[in-house]
């Protein structure tokens, strides 16, 4: 697959998304987001890998947010950053995506990384939220998700004052998972990733869209139903025989469900 603001490739069973836009921050544009999403719903239609890491192109930006350019002048849609339909896309992925954060995540960059399932970081990452300072604000994935991993109180300040956080600060509050020196971000990264790879990948699907559900309300759980238990139940003898014996036009035999 090519693009034109990422790199996708894979090693093995795990797939690496890198922004690419390193002299900009690999801040995210509108093709950006597209292609994100895009890639993700191609990633999904696939067995080959089982873990999926998300990180920047440099050794400087992770992410340092949006830009509009090029976008219709109104308030409308049109007008509107698509970062939703990128968030969302790794929200559903039934795969877990791992943020290997390489350097600076501020503004949406923080919140992409607050997405993902979880994030490794090396010494010298920062991060921040800085809307508020911009005149701009998420009231959304970047709040309620950064309240489940920080608390109500601790998100609140990080919205509200914009304090500039190390990667270790950022360890010590829950804001991600581990911490390792710049140089061997991406061995680590690939050890990290590969240990998810083996578990079970249903198992792991199923445990991400159980947590995603609480958000997702009946979409959330429409797709734990649709993605982990209809499969299953059509491979049971209760579906196999109500299925027959409405084709039949018999009464079902009851001894078989429960099996």
């Amino acid at each position: 697959m090519t693009y034109a603001t990422i790199i996708y490739e894979e090693d093995g069973p795990i797939g690496t998304i890198t922004l690419n836009r390193p002299e900009d921050g690999n801040m995210f544009t509108e093709t950006m987001c597209h292609e994100i999403r895009d890639c993700i719903n191609a990633i999904r239609r696939e067995t080959r890998t089982r873990v999926i890491v998300l990180t920047g192109a440099g050794d400087k930006f992770f992410c340092i947010g949006g830009r509009k350019d090029g976008m219709e002048d109104t308030q409308l849609y049109a007008g509107v950053l698509p970062t939703l339909e990128m968030y969302e896309s790794i929200d559903k992925l039934q795969k877990p995506v791992i943020a290997s954060v390489n350097g600076f995540a501020v503004g949406g960059g923080n919140v992409l990384q607050v997405v993902c399932d979880m994030t490794i970081a090396k010494e010298s990452a920062v991060f921040r939220q800085v809307g508020p300072m911009m005149g701009s604000f998420d009231a959304g994935y970047g709040t309620w998700y950064l309240e489940d991993l920080v608390g109500k109180k601790r998100a609140k300040e990080i919205w509200m004052r914009n304090p500039k956080m190390s990667a270790a600060e950022a360890l010590s509050i829950g804001l991600i998972n581990k911490v390792v020196p710049d140089d061997q971000l991406k061995e680590e990264t690939r050890k990290f990733a590969l240990e998810v790879a083996e578990r079970g990948a249903f198992a792991l699907a199923a445990i991400k869209g159980a947590f995603n559900a609480r958000h997702g309300g009946v979409a959330g759980l429409s797709r734990m139903t649709h993605d982990m238990l209809i499969p299953g139940y059509l491979k049971s003898e209760e579906h196999k025989e109500l299925n027959t014996a409405f084709t039949e036009r018999r009464k079902p035999d009851g001894s078989k469900f429960g099996h």
